[in-house]
């Protein structure tokens, strides 16, 4: 069953746990990646004739290995199984099992179309847990409609608020959705196994992309209900939260300062050398200073203007003001702070070699997650000797 003997058995908080992986591409993917770095082992099945299209996505690839799949397949066993034939449907029911957790993304009703919907299993495994992840949900007029994250994101109003007013709503540059529909469902799978204890028996968890993405949406929903205000695209400020923004450095950088709250905004004033600033009726309280929000926001723009970014840090540090840089990838992988947390730890995949990526989050002080091994990507068919 192993795609290499130096994956190793986890050792963090969820040793012990069995996590078989379906669907493809990133939601369901993510989900059953959090729970593998936290020690659980995590079986990934793939259609021998149509491998994860995530093999081939992002923005980079190393002798044809794509560095995105490399790290989202980490800490899995990798094998193929063909759901669609009745062997292989017997073989999957007989590894359920033997196993705690399914997750998959599939369209609704493709698993009960190979006879392996939720009632099936159940009979395999009375305990087993089925973590559901679809772009629009197990049910309702748009559970059939093709969902995702772009679209989740979208509909789920994300991309609404994101951007300048006037201008096209923009993305982030990542699968922001889907890695929030993950979070979700790992969340769903711990909770459910802690019901499970009590009851013995397991449950189905339906996570759709576009509630996962409305759950992130604050108030907005709530403004519009009882006050009719829609939230809109602001840009780089949020209004009501006064000063939080992203200012240039002398030295071409982006900074974000964040003091909104009193004590914060007082020490910032100081800083910029305006004491007088703290006692300017425009200013005097959080409602005056959103109110005035242009006139505050660019008296610090003009102090930042003349401060490069490092010693901007360090005045923004001594002052005990929120602040920080805004961060490439390069920036990231050096920063002190992130190094002594081994926020970036060593990956290792046979074709690829060695790499650095992010960690696992969160950290825990007496079992923590793992990024485990020697990471091979080598594909084994599953057969009736895995099952032993």
């Amino acid at each position: 069953m192993r795609d290499s003997d130096d994956v190793q058995a986890g050792t963090g908080p969820l040793k012990g746990l069995r996590v078989i992986e379906l669907g493809s591409i990133v939601a369901a993917s993510f989900a059953a990646r959090a729970l593998a770095d936290l020690g659980a082992e995590v079986i990934k099945i793939e259609a021998p004739d149509k491998l994860d299209p995530l093999r081939e996505w992002g923005q980079g690839s190393v002798k044809g290995r794509g560095l995105w799949w490399s790290v989202q397949s980490r800490n899995k066993k990798l094998v193929t199984l063909d759901l669609r034939t009745a062997r292989g449907q017997e073989i999957f029911l007989t590894l359920c099992g033997r196993c705690d957790v399914v997750v998959e993304n599939f369209r609704p009703g493709t698993l009960e179309k190979w006879n392996l919907g939720f009632d099936a299993l159940s009979q395999a495994n009375e305990g087993l847990i089925l973590a559901r992840i679809s772009g629009f949900g197990q049910t309702g007029p748009y559970s059939q409609r093709p969902g995702f994250a772009a679209v989740a994101e979208a509909m789920g109003g994300m991309r609404y608020l994101n951007g300048y007013s006037k201008e096209a709503p923009l993305r982030l540059g990542l699968s922001l959705g889907d890695s929030i529909s993950g979070m979700f469902a790992a969340q769903g799978i711990l909770a459910a196994l802690y019901e499970r204890d009590r009851s013995g028996k397991g449950q189905e968890i339906d996570v759709a992309l576009t509630e996962a993405c409305l759950a992130m949406m604050e108030s907005a929903i709530a403004e519009y209900d009882r006050l009719g205000k829609v939230r809109g695209r602001t840009g780089t400020h949020i209004p009501g939260v006064v000063p939080s923004n992203v200012f240039k450095t002398l030295d071409g950088k982006w900074f974000v300062i964040a003091a909104s709250h009193a004590r914060m905004f007082e020490s910032l004033c100081d800083a910029m050398g305006k004491p007088e600033l703290k006692t300017d009726p425009r200013f005097a309280n959080h409602a005056s200073r959103c109110e005035h929000q242009d006139i505050l926001e660019a008296a610090i723009a003009d102090w930042v203007a003349e401060l490069a970014s490092s010693d901007l840090d360090l005045i923004l540090q001594r002052a005990d003001v929120a602040g920080g840089p805004v961060y490439s990838s390069e920036d990231a992988l050096a920063d002190p702070q992130f190094r002594s947390r081994k926020a970036f730890v060593n990956h290792h995949d046979e074709v690829i070699g060695d790499f650095l990526a992010q960690g696992v989050v969160p950290v825990f002080s007496r079992t923590p997650g793992t990024v485990r091994g020697k990471r091979a990507c080598i594909i084994r068919k599953y057969s009736k000797d895995c099952l032993a």
